[in-house]
């Protein structure tokens, strides 16, 4: 699943009147991007959610064919539902799944190893196994000496929420990929819209969701305008 249905504050004005899914880089969307990231590791069955300019989405899939993968589309034109309840919304898209399910945020590229990330995932058969690596940022998910996701901490306000009892917490920052069982998705009580981050934290209390540190590999959170030409670089 590819989240593409934010509303793109941050990437103003390209998204005052197009969504961030289809800001280019060099000569690519970010949707594009993505869909053939995840080609790469054999996944050609993806589901992308869509609200802001859900539309020009829609039209750029149909006029490319799905870029060669069979596409469906979780609409949330209707109220957009952040993260959590975008991917609630689309539950039923996978509930014929057995294996795993990737998740990825669009404004993210990166050469993560996603077979790797994928081999670890049904090694340590965990509820989910979020990317994360040591860059720098403001908000952090907390581990345990077992790579066992325990809590969350924002630095910049102090704020802290533990989901479970640990002798050291290792920061580590989130990188918008997750692969996770689709046995979780029943598991979703909250309603509405809601994020990512508050239900990891809520089922990590009483279930395994581990870390896959990728330091090291090329990754950016094409967040804001100005990270475009840094992309370009890293992405040619």
């Amino acid at each position: 699943m590819i989240f593409a249905a934010g509303l793109g504050t941050r990437f103003k004005p390209w998204t005052d009147l197009h969504p961030k899914a289809l800001a280019v880089i060099n000569g690519k969307s970010l949707l594009q991007r993505n869909i053939e990231y995840l080609q790469h590791y054999g996944i050609s069955n993806v589901v992308v959610n869509v609200h802001h300019f859900a539309d020009q989405i829609i039209q750029a899939v149909n006029e490319n064919k799905g870029w060669g993968s069979d596409i469906s589309i979780s609409d949330e034109t209707d109220a957009v539902l952040e993260t959590g309840g975008g991917l609630k919304k689309a539950a039923h898209f996978f509930s014929k799944t057995e294996g795993p399910v990737v998740i990825i945020n669009v404004d993210i590229l990166t050469d993560l190893d996603l077979g790797a990330m994928l081999s670890d995932h049904q090694t340590a058969q965990p509820l989910a196994t979020l990317a994360v690596s040591d860059r720098t940022t403001s908000r952090y998910f907390l581990f345990d000496e077992y790579d066992t996701l325990a809590g969350w901490r924002n630095v910049t306000t102090g704020e802290e929420k533990i989901s479970r009892a640990a002798s050291t917490y290792v920061q580590k920052a989130f990188s918008g990929i997750h692969v996770i069982d689709p046995a979780m998705l029943p598991m979703i009580r909250q309603e509405g819209k809601f994020s990512m981050v508050d239900l990891y934290l809520q089922l990590a209390k009483t279930q395994p969701i581990r870390a896959f540190d990728h330091s090291g590999s090329r990754f950016i959170d094409v967040g804001k305008p100005d990270s475009v030409a840094k992309a370009e670089q890293l992405f040619p």
